[in-house]
Order: C-alpha cells, then sequence, then structure tokens
C-alpha cells in the first residue's frame, strides 16, 4: 500500500493556511510558534520577510502547511512590489486565510485595513480567520471593538486573540485549523517542517542576526548569499556567506571597528545554525558592495519572487 493510500485510509486532513497582514504584525513569530521550531526569521525590522516561507505541522490526524508571506503595505521600490505580489499569491494558493493583526497598536491601521478590504472582495467561500495578536498588551475593550470593526468589513469564519510570543491561544487556533482544513493525503513526510532549502535557511538565519544588532542604523538594502557549503565526514558543515550591501559605508556598519561588529553576528547566526542542523557548524562571513543587487533578476528568482510584479 502506498504513502498516499494509506493516508486516505486513515481519514487524512491536509491544507494550506496563509498568514498575512501588515508588516510585524507577529506573522512569522506565529508560525515558528505553531511549528515548534524556527522556520522563518524574526527581527524588529518591519518587512523582515522577503519571500513566502512553508512551515508543517501535523496535528491529529491533519496535516497544517502554513504559508508565511511578507507584510503587505503600500510598495514603491522593486524589492517591495516584488515581496506584496508574493503575500497575495500565498492568498491564492491556500485553502485558509488568517490575517493577523496587531492588537497593541489599539486601533485597525490603514494597511490592515486594506488588507481587509481586499480580501472581502476576492475571497469567494474561502475560510478567513481573524488573530488579534498581542493581545495583553490591550485592553478587552479595545480588544472587542477591533474584533467587531474587522468583521463588520469581513464576516470571518473564526476570530481568535492570542500572544504568538507568549504562545497563549495558539493551541486553539491550532486545533481549529486541524478540523477545518480539506480533507486529503498529506503532502509532505510526516517529521518535515520546512520546505526552505539548508542554503537559504542558513542566509536568512545571518540576515536575521544582522538585523537584529543594526536594526537602528541599518537600511534594508542588505542580503546575505551563501557561497560555499561543505560537509565533513564526522558530520561538520563548513559554510561560507556573503553579506551584500549597496554602500562603502553600509560596509563599514556591518564590519563595526577592527571587524568586532561582524564577528559577533557571525558567532551568534553559527550557533543557532548548530541547533537547527544539530552539527558543529564553521560560518566564515564576508562582506562586499554591489550597488545593483536589488535590481538582479537572478537574485529575485532565489526567493521565488517576481521581478516584474
Amino acid at each position: 500500500m502506498t504513502e498516499e493510500n494509506d493516508n486516505a485510509d486513515r481519514g487524512t486532513r491536509c491544507g494550506f493556511v496563509a498568514v498575512i497582514g501588515a508588516p510585524n504584525a507577529g506573522k512569522s513569530t506565529l508560525i515558528n510558534t505553531l511549528v515548534g521550531s524556527k522556520v522563518s526569521i524574526v527581527s524588529p525590522k518591519v518587512q523582515t520577510t522577503r519571500t513566502m516561507v512553508r512551515g508543517m505541522i501535523v496535528k491529529d490526524r491533519s496535516q497544517i502547511i502554513f504559508i508565511d508571506t511578507p507584510g503587505i503595505f503600500s510598495p514603491k521600490k522593486r524589492l517591495e512590489k516584488a515581496m506584496v505580489a508574493a503575500a497575495w499569491q500565498g492568498r491564492d494558493e491556500a485553502d485558509i486565510v488568517m490575517v493577523m493583526v496587531d492588537a497593541s497598536r489599539k486601533k485597525v491601521d490603514a494597511d490592515t485595513r486594506a488588507i481587509v478590504e481586499r480580501l472581502a472582495e476576492v475571497r469567494g467561500d474561502m475560510p478567513c480567520v481573524l488573530l488579534l495578536n498581542k493581545f495583553d498588551q490591550a485592553r478587552k475593550e479595545t480588544l472587542l471593538r477591533m474584533a467587531e470593526e474587522l468583521n463588520a468589513m469581513l464576516d470571518f469564519t473564526a476570530t481568535f486573540m492570542i500572544s504568538a510570543l507568549k504562545r497563549d491561544g495558539t493551541d486553539d487556533v491550532l486545533s481549529w485549523l486541524a478540523k477545518n482544513v480539506p480533507t486529503g493525503v498529506w503532502h509532505y513526510p510526516e517529521d518535515q517542517i520546512s520546505d526552505m532549502p539548508a542554503r537559504l535557511l542558513a542566509a536568512e538565519v545571518t540576515r536575521e542576526k544582522l538585523f537584529r544588532a543594526l536594526y537602528q542604523e541599518l537600511p534594508y538594502a542588505l542580503t546575505v548569499e551563501t557561497e560555499g557549503w561543505e560537509e565533513f565526514d564526522n558530520g561538520d558543515i563548513r559554510i561560507s556567506q556573503v553579506v551584500y550591501v549597496t554602500r562603502d559605508t553600509h560596509k563599514a556598519i556591518v564590519l563595526g571597528k577592527g571587524g568586532q561588529q561582524i564577528r559577533e553576528i557571525g558567532e551568534a547566526a553559527r550557533l543557532e545554525l548548530q541547533d537547527i542542523f544539530e552539527c558543529k557548524v564553521h560560518l566564515k562571513l564576508f562582506v562586499k558592495v554591489d550597488e545593483a543587487w536589488l535590481e538582479d533578476r537572478e537574485r529575485y528568482e532565489v526567493w521565488g519572487l517576481d521581478f516584474n510584479a
């Protein structure tokens, strides 16, 4: 009997769940919490997520495949437009859409309002779930008002008040999804938690550390690429990465005095990569200036973004 037939005989469910929302609403934090492992990077900097990231978890007999998407806002530059297009593509591929809202802002922001209005136009019969995140940072009256206002714009199938960071209310969300994704066979092995290639994941972890260390100084014109990957017989991995920036002044910020900043960032990334890959990691970082990397079509293809969006 094939695995597919076996899943069908067991009455399994499987579905794609897109998580959309304004920048920094907590989408990546939620998916990491629900999956139980790092599958998407997080930082205080808005628009950290650049492309769609899938994270999987099995709950009871249901395989839930989360699609983490870039924050949706009013884009101006090519990369921003490609990121927003990727977010709406995630909605198009989903069986269920979850709209995440930062309740700590105490009101419905313009980006969220635009997202819900557009979703109301294209929803069809797709189940839509409202998540009021950071509910512990808002008064009950505020939460009820925001929920009422958003449900008046779009009749959500379900509404949850959660704290993704503190894992409060997230089990209820997972249980609801397990009962409501479509019936069907699982798309991935039970123990797989992400579809992101290891080389790309390693680059994303380093980019997260850069943003966390430099988010008050460093602009968004930065990317990380894994250029070397060598696995040894004893299980160790040697990784070489290049941090690309657009200006010499940005390079100086990343390096820090005497190279101290890049060494600390590299060490933080190396330790997390060791936890992820469960082996010893040797990480070497280089910083290069490339004024045109934001206009490089091949990079967009690697990220799964539409260069012409």
